[in-house]
């Protein structure tokens, strides 16, 4: 006796219609995101932009740490469980 396992068609990616994105609310995103950045290597860019001058978006927060090796995978999840859309780590 065999047993037929019935699948959920396949949708048919011609037949359905587009979704596409509202440009208003697509333009008007910023998301908050935290800069895990080696004190070795990426903060000392940091640094110079800010000696420099050089401003950058203020939705991005820079956290230096003595080096990106050695960050503790919660110390990424945390900014994103606390509201944060992405973690940018920098070595």
């Amino acid at each position: 006796m065999s047993v037929m396992l019935s699948q959920p068609p396949l949708a048919d990616p011609v037949s359905q219609e587009r979704q596409e994105p509202d440009l208003k609310v697509v333009a008007s995103f910023e998301p908050k995101i935290v800069g895990l950045v080696c004190n070795w290597c990426s903060y000392a860019g940091a640094d110079l932009a800010g000696t420099s001058r050089i401003q950058y978006p203020p939705n991005i927060r820079l956290v230096r740490v003595m080096c990106t090796g050695s960050v503790d995978p919660l110390y990424i999840l945390r900014p994103l469980m606390d509201g944060a859309d992405g973690v940018l780590v920098g070595g």
